[in-house]
């Protein structure tokens, strides 16, 4: 957890809005959501306007035991085997 945390640190104001939970099977969940923040030093702001991310939750005993960040939905699918990876074009 200590990656996401200094992910974090670099932010301020974040907020995380999750549209739609997936229960994968009895321990792990897909949330699939958006992120907005404002850079700490740069002042920047992040706001994605269509929801593109998902986390997935690893849970046992009620506690997370695994946490997956996915900046895109479509590759977490694929990771997760839930759709079949994209394959280049024949041209």
């Amino acid at each position: 957890m200590g990656a996401w945390r200094q992910f974090l640190e670099a932010w301020e104001g974040h907020q995380i809005e999750v549209d739609q939970y997936r229960e994968l099977d009895g321990e792990r969940v897909l949330a699939y959501g958006s992120f907005r923040a404002r850079g700490k030093a740069s002042g920047v702001d992040l706001e994605q306007l269509r929801p593109t991310g998902a986390t997935l939750f690893q849970i046992r005993d009620g506690q997370v035991i695994k946490l997956v960040v996915y900046f895109d939905r479509e590759h977490a699918l694929a990771d997760l085997g839930l759709v079949p990876e994209a394959r280049p074009q024949d041209s």
